[in-house]
């Protein structure tokens, strides 16, 4: 009788693409719903710091639409300034691609060559 119980039992586990009949099976979790695109423009004002050191003095401040990132749920987008040196030199226009996750931004780093930055339409914030 313990045996059959224990056989029963895994009924209730049945995974969704098994062959036992759908009332058996465990119900499809629904899918997750896309997160709605980031206002980078936003972002970037309410988070200039994080993105630029005040000691840059990140001025005319360009960021390109939001895309989403082909393997995950976040975002990304290209952000682009006229920056300066620590010593206080025009470094010129430096470009970076920001990672932005539930609304906020959780990464930053500098354009390499396979970043399609450069294809970018920029917008002031």
């Amino acid at each position: 009788m313990a045996g059959a119980a224990l056989a029963l039992s895994a009924c209730g586990f049945a995974d969704m693409r098994s062959p036992l009949p759908e009332f058996m099976r465990a119900k499809a979790s629904d899918p997750v719903a896309p997160e709605p695109a980031p206002d980078i423009r936003r972002l970037m004002r309410e988070n200039l710091e994080q993105v630029f050191t005040s000691a840059s003095q990140p001025s005319r401040v360009r960021v390109s639409a939001p895309r989403r990132e082909p393997s995950g749920p976040n975002w990304t987008a290209c952000v682009r300034a006229d920056l300066n040196s620590v010593m206080g030199k025009p470094l010129g226009a430096q470009t970076y691609r920001l990672t932005v996750g539930n609304n906020a931004i959780v990464d930053r780093r500098r354009v390499e060559d396979d970043d399609n930055c450069a294809s970018e339409t920029y917008e002031p914030i």
